[in-house]
């Protein structure tokens, strides 16, 4: 057949089918509709858009029929025309008189599900939105982590065209993650990816924690967990192959996650790409940052913290109508980074909308958004607002859409949030050579929807009780400064090894907020009532602090942080300054802190530290400060001596000192045991000092005391095992030492 003939076919058959539905189409004189009980006429004319002397056509019916059906009022609808009448009939679907949900016990499970779902009481039942409803409960229960229940539906008819709906919903048992296994070139032993994710191991003792059940929510957030950790590193193309969870007898199942590193990346040349009106002078401190960065390992941290930057800089300049973006090429092992800034058309915001914020005040969210109704719009604000509202972490999604506005050059801006809970209860236990210690406690993140930390917690050691009442505004006043208020009791048994007892309770006010870059600034104020007990067998001296005291402070406190991270630090420092000045007090005792820590990776997967510790307290009016102000070496900073028991002593008493420092280096050895998943090797060098008796020179122990040794971190199926070997290499002869150590702990 020829082309022109084909062609010439094809046209027929357009004109022809053009044509049948032109000669089919009739313009309507009247509508009649039948079948209806309790839906009127006049609101199924409505559903139609049909009104008298409309033209239709077989089309027009075909979407009419739709329409009727998409409302889920009717179970079976027919639409014709006859003699200029369209004839509507209808049959509708049942009213759904109550909906019961059997089976499922806890009140706050039944009343998640009941949002969850799509068909409700007093609403038209709808068999399509039934079989979605049940596809719902079952993933809903398995999020929970039960991943064996079961969900029938019956159905009960009632007069009247009404009907109850029942589920009847057999949970089954949760279903348990017995092990976690890494596999593939992952690099990084198990212990240390373990850390990483959310996801636990079931033990029968973790009665509170809720992550040790199979979650497939939660199995994503561990692998996007794991994929940052990895980005951070420096493996720029790693690939979570797969994460699934295998069966295993007993209805449990092995969590497997599989891991291609791919060989490690390095930043190339970094660059920025600024348009022609813009100052580079404004810029100079970020070339010089991308500088150093050059032949350093690659960090999805550093890229976030260099577009912050450029972001700040941009938007202090104020360039409104503007984007930014991060272009990346790959060259052997090097990666080069051009950042790009782009001025985009000029858009102004018309409204912003908050949608699924059933808890959280709207004020909450509100605060976290760095662009107003009626600024210009700005790609990267409207970025850096969503990441502040997911920073929050109280909810489980956050969702932003820009639509044109009503007015000319408008934009309105919907976010979108589902809310989670954000309460915590924990619990745990340890012992070792140190003793044993106990704690509780009860937080909730999001107090009332106000976006207000409450935290109680309770701690009990062998010589320490402690209870916290915490209040944490973040946001106070619409400042960007925190407050805090607390109220705690202590109470500290050193009878045995220090001659006293001290009961203290008192309550603090404080604030903390960024100063300057990475610096942050402490205020607070502390008063004190404390009661010490002295032992009978005491030294007249020390007899003479039996009694109650009172003590008003106000501390400053300077953080200067440079971590690449705050947990499993591998690169950086920190510098922290605290004092305690004395405003109202027997004793007017001064306290000093300086601590600082430095993190380096000297070769592959090893992290090395060096920390620095000077502390001291001192009367400003010549007084003794009390002997619960007197100071000790911390026993983390001090191997291979028995905590508390070095330093001067009074008697058989170890009574501390006025003065604390010290200094400490580790090195992991990854080489060693390397094929053991579960430990880590660190070798370490201690050495500190602890001096000066206000009230009796005579006594004070001035001596450096030091100790080399090995620790072992093992990850134990009861919970982390840590013991250390330590030699020490200088003591004084009053000093008692203790060359092994361990703790083990885990939680519930």
């Amino acid at each position: 057949m020829s082309k022109p003939t084909h062609k010439i076919i094809l046209f027929i058959i357009f004109f022809t089918l053009v044509l049948s539905s032109w000669l089919r189409a009739e313009i309507i004189d009247k509508i009649n509709i039948a079948g209806n009980e309790r839906i009127s006429k006049e609101t199924i004319k409505m559903f139609t858009g049909v009104t008298l002397n409309d033209d239709l056509s077989e089309n027009d019916l075909n979407i009419i029929l739709k329409k009727l059906y998409n409302t889920n009022f009717f179970d079976l609808v027919s639409v014709k025309i006859k003699n200029k009448v369209l004839i509507i009939e209808v049959k509708e679907n049942p009213i759904i008189q109550n909906i019961n949900y059997e089976g499922i016990k806890s009140s706050e499970i039944l009343q998640d599900l009941k949002n969850n779902v799509l068909l409700k009481s007093r609403s038209s039942f709808n068999e399509v939105l039934l079989n979605k409803d049940k596809k719902k409960i079952k993933k809903f229960l398995k999020d929970l982590g039960y991943y064996f229940s079961k969900v029938d539906i019956s159905i009960e008819e009632l007069q009247d065209n009404k009907i109850d709906l029942t589920y009847n919903i057999s949970l089954g048992e949760k279903a348990k993650i017995k092990k976690i296994s890494f596999i593939g070139e992952k690099i990084f032993k198990d212990k240390k990816l373990k850390g990483v994710i959310l996801s636990e191991e079931y033990k029968p003792w973790k009665f509170l924690s809720g992550k040790k059940y199979l979650n497939e929510s939660m199995i994503k957030y561990d692998e996007r967990l794991l994929k940052n950790f990895y980005l951070n590193k420096g493996y720029y193309n790693v690939i979570v192959n797969s994460s699934f969870a295998k069966l295993t007898e007993n209805q449990e199942f092995e969590l497997i996650f599989n891991i291609d590193a791919n060989p490690k990346l390095f930043f190339g040349d970094l660059k920025i790409d600024l348009p022609s009106d813009f100052s580079e002078t404004n810029y100079l401190d970020v070339q010089k940052f991308l500088k150093k960065l050059k032949n350093e390992p690659y960090s999805i941290n550093r890229i976030e913290d260099i577009v912050e930057k450029i972001e700040t800089i941009t938007i202090n300049e104020q360039y409104e109508s503007i984007k930014a973006s991060v272009n990346e090429t790959i060259v052997s092992n090097k990666i080069n980074i051009n950042f790009k800034i782009e001025e985009t058309e000029k858009f102004f915001v018309e409204r912003i909308n908050i949608f699924g914020n059933n808890i959280t005040r709207e004020s909450v969210i509100r605060n976290q958004i760095e662009i107003d109704e009626g600024d210009p719009f700005n790609q990267i604000l409207y970025s850096k607002s969503l990441n502040n509202i997911k920073a929050l972490n109280f909810f489980e999604k956050v969702n932003g859409e820009i639509l044109d506005g009503n007015e000319f050059n408008t934009k309105i801006i919907n976010i979108t949030i589902e809310e989670k809970a954000t309460g915590e209860i924990f619990a745990g236990i340890g012992t070792g050579t140190e003793g044993s210690s106990l704690s509780f406690g009860v937080k909730e993140n999001n107090y009332l929807g106000r976006g207000i930390m409450v935290d109680s917690n309770l701690s009990v050691s062998d010589e320490r009780i402690k209870g916290k009442f915490l209040v944490s505004n973040p946001n106070y006043k619409n400042s960007d400064k925190n407050l805090d208020l607390s109220l705690d009791a202590t109470s500290i048994d050193r009878l045995a090894t220090s001659g006293y007892k001290s009961n203290v309770t008192g309550f603090s006010i404080g604030t903390q907020f960024e100063f300057l870059d990475d610096l942050r600034l402490g205020l607070s104020t502390k008063n004190i009532i404390e009661k010490i007990d002295v032992d009978a067998s005491a030294s007249a001296k020390q007899k003479k602090q039996d009694g109650n005291y009172f003590d008003s402070f106000i501390g400053v406190d300077f953080l200067y942080d440079k971590r690449n991270q705050r947990y499993q630090t591998t690169d950086g420092f920190f510098s922290n300054y605290r004092v305690n000045m004395p405003i109202l007090s027997d004793t007017n005792t001064l306290t000093n802190t300086y601590n600082y820590k430095v993190f380096k990776e000297l070769y592959e997967n090893n992290v090395s530290t060096l920390s620095i510790l000077f502390k001291g307290a001192s009367s400003l009016s010549s007084d003794d400060i009390k002997l619960s102000e007197r100071l000790y070496i911390p026993g983390k900073r001090l191997r291979g001596f028995e905590t508390g028991k070095i330093g001067p002593k009074d008697g058989n008493d170890f009574i501390g000192g006025n003065y604390v420092s010290s200094i400490n280096a580790t090195t992991t050895i990854p080489t060693f045991l390397e094929n053991v998943q579960n430990v880590d090797v660190v070798l370490f060098a201690d050495a500190a000092n602890i001096w000066g008796v206000d009230y009796d020179s005579s006594l004070d122990k001035n001596g450096i005391r030091s100790s080399v040794g090995v620790g072992i971190d093992w990850l134990t199926p009861v919970g982390p095992l840590t013991f250390s070997f330590a030699h020490p290499v200088t003591k004084e002869s009053t000093d008692i030492e203790q060359t092994f150590r361990f703790n083990i702990g885990t939680s519930f």
